[in-house]
């Protein structure tokens, strides 16, 4: 899943209004006119659809979009313009907008919940997503990927010791997306972030969010090599 920031205040910044990930081989463009730095304000809804739309009328048919959104009216609209069904990243896990696990319930879209809370021990976590699950099966959502949320709420020991232990939340059943690229777990180093993502891999993680594309390809190829094996 490779990252396209549509806004003037994202964290990294080479990966504003980057429109060569639309060209770097990534299976998932994930979408966001929101930035979720640390101190973030919101972004209303109507002014990230009005970033996101020049944006969304460039994304090729081919290209598979996820929305960086916690807001139902910004995945409405983006899906309205796309005229296909998108993929759903809400950090919120569904509690900034009581309209969005209906929405994403009623259009039948892929649906990415984060754990953004901090936590005590790891197992709060799974709990998180165990109680999830019960609520996206009573709202009839059967196509979801689990978020750990590296970053959000946790300090930098946690996030190591969540991603050391990733496979207790595979375990849950899930996809598992995993989002450590430029979060200062791993200190914007390309070296610590393929360390990162080689661990996630060897965990069972199904989706790595990336600002570098290609050198995530470089990492799959050494951990699915049969030296690696």
């Amino acid at each position: 899943m490779g990252i396209f920031n549509a806004t003037p205040d994202s964290f990294h910044a080479s990966s504003r209004y980057n429109t060569a990930i639309f060209n770097s081989g990534a299976d998932i463009v994930d979408i966001g006119a929101e930035s979720t730095r640390p101190g973030y304000k919101p972004v209303p809804a109507a002014e990230q659809f009005k970033r996101l739309e020049p944006v969304l009328k460039t994304v090729p048919q081919d290209i598979t979009v996820s929305i960086d959104t916690t807001s139902a009216q910004v995945i409405e609209r983006s899906m309205q313009l796309l005229g296909r069904k998108v993929i759903v990243n809400d950090i919120s896990a569904g509690a900034d907008d009581p309209q969005m696990l209906p929405l994403a319930a009623r259009e039948g879209l892929t649906y990415i919940a984060m754990h953004r809370g901090g936590f005590v021990c790891r197992e709060e976590v799974a709990d998180f997503f165990r109680q999830w699950r019960l609520k996206a099966e009573d709202l009839g959502i059967s196509d979801w990927i689990l978020d750990p949320g590296f970053g959000f709420g946790k300090d930098i020991a946690q996030n190591w010791e969540l991603l050391e232990n990733l496979g207790e939340l595979k375990a849950l059943g899930r996809p598992v997306l995993v989002g450590v690229s430029m979060k200062r777990m791993t200190c914007a180093s390309a070296f610590v972030t393929e360390k990162a993502h080689l661990m996630a891999l060897g965990q069972g993680a199904d989706i790595l969010r990336v600002h570098n594309v290609g050198a995530a390809r470089v990492t799959l190829n050494k951990f699915y090599s049969p030296s690696m094996m």
